[in-house]
């Protein structure tokens, strides 16, 4: 069945359904049409040659590796400050709730600007770095404290929500047959918050693969060195539209599966509670 008979028959079966369809078709016209341009354009060009390109690998290759190190660092902070927030009760705590979500809602260049003066070379405590011969500005490791700070509070958020919802009884219960505190968490609380802990990595990663205004402000923009895909692609409009559009196509294609990705683990069988 076409596109339009389904769109007639959606109409009829409910009554002036138009007044809902015609203003939801604008919202999904102006998300898909520059997508599908953006496609199109690709298309037109020699894909596959832009994209082996030296600039394009090295880009592909330093966004893989910083985000991979993000997501590293993520889980292994992120799982015991989610499991304190979830499960401990203590003062200060909507106050440190507050300090973990506000990097989701920052605008990324007040986040780059806060990393350049927290931890540049004159920055509050970059003075100090400087002192034992460290300089994290415009280094490979300052893409990956920006890319941490505006996507590990992401991880955060989802593993907290996991914790957060397992049933007390079930860790009573575990305790009542002899588990210590790492048995409990090893084997009742992480099984039980296993999927929103996989989205909440998910989505990390996606974030850290895309971010853009926090490192070009903290790390710079410089080629095989902190020059991340969306570095990249924001260089091709000076240097050649070919890599920039080839970049953006891969940064779609690998946001789509991570988005099935999540899609699949919210459509599971729902966590015992």
């Amino acid at each position: 069945m076409s596109f339009p008979r389904s769109l007639k028959r959606l109409m009829l079966e409910h009554n002036r359904g138009w007044v809902f369809i015609l203003p939801s078709l604008v919202l999904v016209g102006l998300l898909g049409l520059p997508l599908f341009a953006l496609f199109w354009q690709a298309a037109g060009r020699d894909f596959f040659s832009y994209i082996s390109s030296s600039t394009a690998l090295s880009a592909l290759k330093l966004s893989l590796l910083t985000s991979f190190f993000t997501v590293l660092i993520a889980v292994a902070t992120g799982t015991p400050l989610a499991f304190i927030l979830a499960r401990w009760k203590f003062r200060g705590k909507t106050l440190l709730e507050l300090l973990i979500d506000l990097p989701v809602v920052l605008p990324p260049s007040v986040a780059g600007l806060a990393l350049l003066i927290a931890f540049g070379r004159e920055g509050l405590f970059g003075s100090w770095l400087n002192k034992i011969g460290l300089s994290l500005p415009f280094t490979t490791a300052a893409v990956v404290i920006a890319q941490t700070f505006v996507s590990a509070p992401l991880f955060v958020r989802s593993a907290r929500v996991g914790f957060a919802g397992i049933d007390h009884q079930l860790v009573e219960a575990g305790r009542v047959e002899g588990a210590n505190e790492w048995q409990v968490f090893r084997f009742i609380m992480m099984p039980l918050a296993g999927r929103p802990f996989l989205t909440g990595l998910v989505l990390t990663w996606t974030r850290a693969l895309g971010e853009f205004g926090a490192t070009i402000l903290f790390a710079g923009n410089l080629e095989g060195r902190t020059q991340t895909m969306p570095l990249a692609i924001y260089l091709g409009f000076e240097r050649g539209l070919g890599v920039a559009v080839a970049l953006s196509v891969l940064l779609v294609l690998v946001s789509v599966l991570l988005l099935e990705v999540v899609r699949r683990l919210e459509r599971a069988a729902p966590a015992v509670h």
